[in-house]
């Protein structure tokens, strides 16, 4: 082959590499010759978390779900002393040297109580006194166990003072009744009703006698203002009234028998008595704090008053006071007010203003207050507003033993819808039992 040929073949094999397609020849040699490796990145590097994840070098947590705590019981609120006897005391009764043993009724049940007592118009000497369960004839059903004041046997005060014990040990069921006895000289608070029969009053020093005491029955309360038993909160009441809440039954009378015991013994709760006998609006807000504002653990006041003060003030001067008195009461406790019962004859003022007073106070007491008890309602006659049922009084004024029973029915009843339930343990008898 000469030069030229060899020109030839050397300037096609040079254009392979520029163009493409000179002939068969040259798309053999292009075919064949691989591409460069290139430089750039064929793809998007992966996004951060987007990697395949690596096998775990070690064991995986085991996380072992962990049970909530059961949640807590609740705990029951603390004992706390509150009344179970109340007598307002508003006279006064000087003595020697004396031992009294009353007979009171508690309705709240507790294991440990506590005593109040109240000096009358002069100063009074206690040197001791102990309590226990009553029994008959002035006897006690239990060892009488010491009372202390602020650790001391006895104490020495000057007039109108009160003094509460330390807090003495002795388990009371509700309704149970205590004998408190006590040896005392000078002036003691006294009720104006014979409040508490089963009683005696022997002179000289006999506190710890577990036998009957002797000496002389007594049966109005005496020295001895409050009993108040320390068991689990609940609701505790207290009567403000007149001679018809004290208990005043023709002189055959009892704390037992007036309504606020009564209905205390059907409803289950204490219902203490503050009433005081000749009582008006005016006395009971002049003695409001001695006689029921010193109570501790009271959760509702039921107020009965006014029967007195008719004709005696006009309209204006009754709501006045009466808005005054729950003015006072309303930090105090929940009120619940009773209309003033029948009054066949007016032993103050002419009768028809009383008449005319009562009807206007009633209506009064119904259009104003949310919680009334319509003690009026179960008492009159139905053909007459003025007159009691037959049988319901004793001297067209007050209610008899039976009135009261009445009142109280209607008490409890309307207590009992309000949501006012039995105290905690109380067993209440079954309908139909005494």
């Amino acid at each position: 082959m000469g030069w030229r040929e060899w020109t030839r073949v050397l300037v096609c094999a040079c254009a392979v590499l520029v163009v493409a397609g000179c002939d068969s020849t040259t798309r053999e040699v292009e075919e064949s010759v691989e591409p460069p490796a290139s430089e750039e990145p064929t793809s998007e590097p992966p996004v951060p978390g987007d990697e395949e994840p690596r096998p775990p070098t070690e064991d995986p947590v085991v996380v072992t779900p962990v049970e909530p705590p059961p949640p807590e019981e609740p705990r029951p609120p603390p004992p706390m002393f509150q009344p179970g006897f109340h007598q307002a005391l508003r006279w006064s009764y000087s003595t020697g040297s004396v031992t009294f043993r009353l007979r009171v009724p508690v309705g709240r049940a507790g294991e440990r109580v506590r005593l109040a007592f109240r000096a009358g118009d002069g100063s009074l000497v206690l040197r001791k006194a102990t309590v226990a369960l009553a029994g008959p004839d002035g006897s006690l059903a239990s060892e009488p166990v010491a009372v202390t004041f602020s650790g001391t046997p006895g104490f020495s005060v000057a007039a109108r003072t009160r003094v509460v014990s330390d807090p003495v040990s002795l388990p009371v069921r509700f309704r149970d009744e205590l004998a408190v006895s006590f040896e005392v000289q000078g002036a003691l608070g006294v009720s104006a009703i014979h409040a508490l029969p089963g009683s005696y009053v022997r002179s000289g020093a006999y506190a710890s006698v577990t036998g009957p005491l002797g000496g002389t029955p007594w049966d109005r309360a005496v020295g001895l203002a409050t009993v108040d038993v320390e068991g689990p909160p609940a609701r505790a009441f207290v009567a403000l009234g007149d001679s018809i809440t004290e208990g005043y039954i023709d002189e055959q009378d009892d704390t037992r028998q007036a309504w606020p015991s009564v209905a205390e013994a059907q409803l289950g709760v204490p219902i203490v008595n503050a009433g005081v006998s000749g009582q008006g609006f005016y006395d009971a807000l002049q003695n409001l704090d001695a006689e029921v504002l010193s109570l501790q653990g009271i959760t509702d006041c039921v107020v009965l008053l006014g029967t007195n003060d008719l004709a005696a003030l006009d309209m204006g001067g009754l709501k006045s006071r009466m808005n005054t008195l729950v003015s006072r009461l309303h930090p105090f406790c929940r009120l619940w007010v009773g209309t003033l019962l029948p009054k066949e004859k007016s032993n103050h003022g002419g009768y028809e203003v009383v008449k005319q007073q009562r009807l206007d106070m009633n209506a009064w007491l119904r259009a104003t207050f949310p919680d009334v008890i319509d003690f009026e309602a179960v008492t009159r006659r139905p053909d007459n507003v003025h007159l009691f049922l037959d049988g319901l009084e004793v001297d067209g004024i007050h209610p008899s033993a039976e009135g009261h029973r009445v009142m109280a029915t209607e008490a409890a009843r309307v207590l009992r819808e309000a949501g006012v339930q039995p105290g905690p343990g109380v067993l209440l008898p079954a309908e139909g039992e005494p």
